[in-house]
């Protein structure tokens, strides 16, 4: 397993500061936000982000996140895909070869949904796939129709996608309804991508994205999934993603370190 960080633990931090304060606290594989390298290709090019990256020693193993594309209709399903046909053209002119995508927030699901979401994200993963890009479904534990590990799966399953896998973000994993039994469904096949962060203090059902602290200062039992990882020979990356506005606040370099 490759450590990794995601550039929401700095989220406050521009795309460009990111870059040499990462490196210089030993990072060099980085989960890119987004919204920050598009905040910067408004006033820069893609070969300056490249030439940036390169310099640093930084290399993208993944970027975060896409919304929009499993349940969205009409207009709106236009207006997500042409985003993320853009964003897919961005990830392969940087060798990005990940993307996390993000269910997508209904009322309230119907099976129908389900059958609709399926479909979606084997076209997105075909899609992703002409790009080089892998596609890494994230479960959250607030969605109304894939709040659990098991769901992903099954969505994944159901999907028929070869390029597509589970992005297992250990908060919503602890904080949602997954359960522990879920985790001998994970396999190097069906994962994609993971992501740890920590939780102290706080209930898990009132806990938020905001509460996450860093991995071994609160209560999770990161141990067992490490080890599982390790049975069925993961060797993908692991990356930190603490969106925790406190952490936000402190100098880059300590919140990077």
């Amino acid at each position: 397993m490759k450590p990794c960080i995601s550039q929401a633990t700095t989220l406050r931090n521009s795309f460009e500061a990111d870059l040499p304060m990462l490196s210089r606290n030993g990072w060099t594989d980085v989960e890119i936000w987004l919204t920050k390298l598009e905040t910067f290709l408004q006033s820069h090019s893609l070969a300056e982000a490249r030439s940036m990256m390169a310099a640093d020693g930084i290399k993208a193993v993944a970027a975060s996140s896409q919304g929009g594309l499993l349940l969205s209709r009409g207009g709106e399903r236009a207006s997500h895909w042409d985003h993320f046909r853009h964003r897919l053209t961005l990830l392969a002119e940087l060798g990005v070869p990940a993307l996390v995508i993000t269910p997508d927030f209904v009322p309230q699901a119907s099976a129908d949904d389900y059958l609709h979401a399926a479909a979606a994200l084997g076209e997105a993963a075909e899609l992703a796939s002409t790009f080089g890009v892998r596609i890494a479904l994230e479960f959250q534990k607030t969605s109304p129709f894939c709040a659990c590990l098991e769901t992903a799966i099954a969505l994944i399953e159901q999907s028929g996608a070869v390029n597509a896998g589970v992005c297992f973000d250990v908060f919503h994993y602890y904080t949602g309804p997954s359960k522990p039994e879920d985790l001998a469904q994970v396999t190097p096949q069906n994962l994609a991508w993971v992501q740890v962060s920590d939780l102290s203090g706080t209930p898990r059902e009132l806990a938020g994205d905001g509460d996450r602290i860093l991995p071994g200062d609160g209560d999770f039992q990161l141990g067992p999934i490490i080890e599982h990882l390790g049975r069925i020979g993961y060797d993908g990356h692991v990356s930190l993603e603490v969106l925790n506005p406190h952490l936000w606040q402190v100098a880059p370099d300590q919140a990077g370190s």
